[in-house]
């Protein structure tokens, strides 16, 4: 399995997401709570569960690649090279330099294109059809805000549940560990992260991640606080029950509405990260981030080239006011204290 080329191991990872997806659904659907929540979810935010659904997609596309089947001589093509579903559907569309979307000639010369009028978005500096480097750019968000919040959530979890349930010196040092953390600025201690582990997507995700779980950690241990004082938790103790079998039985289940929520509104804030890493020059190769940290220059041109900018910037709108309005509606479902009475 070491010998496995990094396209394989992605495809393997996208199967493997997508096999979870379907058992999470599974569960969803034979457990009538979650049942009855993911019907109200879509009543009341059904447009934005398929604006995400859509993301989700494009995303899925542009993960499964394979080699061959190109023809000889493609432009833009390296020979042999594994492409994804999304690379396929835009092969041979690359151009010499900047054109206007369904332009018949370059922006800057006039010089005809090699395929004119078919640049829905128009192209870059490099020729690249910028929908195409638009589509690109979801798979890298949805794994930017998705990667490192399934790494965040698992660390908050592990230490506000361990503080606030056994106390003591473990108590002490999370309390100690996540002030020293808040105290630090956090931009200056990501940047760091990123120089030392490298600027590869798995890089940035882990620096978002351990910069990023501190706030999810405080909730969970307030939370823990208050659940292990409960009475059918007490009961468990005086019966014997081991204190793993209390935290997996009766706290985790407690806090499920709340790593809901964090996972969903982590989310947005993680994607708007990463833009912001762009702009400063270590982003993740292939992000909206770094499609408009490129077009910075591109505005102070005459005349403007505006076509790059704006479509990285509104397919990042699209994506994060989608993920906040299923956020919102996922709170209001799952979190009682928030329910208005009627609903």
């Amino acid at each position: 399995m070491s010998g496995l080329d990094p396209y394989v191991w992605s495809n393997l990872v996208t199967v493997a997401l997508v096999v979870g997806g379907l058992a999470l659904a599974r569960f969803v659907r034979g457990q009538r709570l979650w049942r009855e929540a993911s019907v109200e979810l879509w009543r009341r935010r059904r447009v934005a569960i398929v604006v995400v659904g859509v993301y989700l997609v494009i995303a899925l596309l542009d993960s499964i690649a394979w080699k061959g089947g190109v023809p000889e001589g493609t432009v833009g093509v390296l020979p042999n090279a594994p492409l994804t579903v999304v690379d396929r559907l835009f092969l041979d569309t690359k151009e010499a330099s900047y054109s206007a979307p369904l332009a018949d000639v370059e922006f800057y010369g006039g010089r005809p294109l090699r395929r004119p009028g078919t640049h829905l978005l128009g192209t870059d500096i490099l020729g690249r059809d910028v929908l195409y480097m638009s589509l690109k750019g979801a798979r890298v968000a949805l794994l930017i805000g998705g990667l490192t919040s399934l790494i965040a959530i698992p660390i908050a979890l592990f230490f506000g549940v361990g503080a606030g349930y056994f106390g003591g010196r473990f108590d002490d040092f999370v309390f100690f560990l996540i002030s020293t953390l808040a105290s630090m600025p956090g931009i200056l201690l990501l940047i760091a992260l990123i120089m030392v582990m490298g600027r590869g997507t798995l890089s940035v995700c882990v620096a978002l991640a351990v910069t990023g779980w501190v706030g999810f950690c405080r909730l969970s241990r307030a939370e823990t606080l208050k659940l292990r004082e409960l009475d059918y938790v007490v009961a468990a103790r005086a019966l014997g029950v081991s204190e793993p079998r209390i935290i997996w039985r009766h706290v985790l289940p407690n806090l499920a509405h709340l790593i809901v929520i964090t996972f969903v509104l982590m989310f947005s804030g993680l994607v708007l990260s990463e833009a912001v890493l762009s702009w400063l020059g270590i982003g993740v190769d292939g992000s909206w981030g770094q499609m408009i940290d490129g077009a910075r220059d591109e505005l102070s041109r005459e005349p403007i080239v505006w076509w790059n900018i704006g479509a990285a910037g509104t397919a990042l709108f699209g994506l994060i006011l989608a993920v906040n309005a299923v956020g919102d509606a996922v709170r209001d479902v799952l979190d009682p204290r928030t329910l208005r009475a009627g609903e």
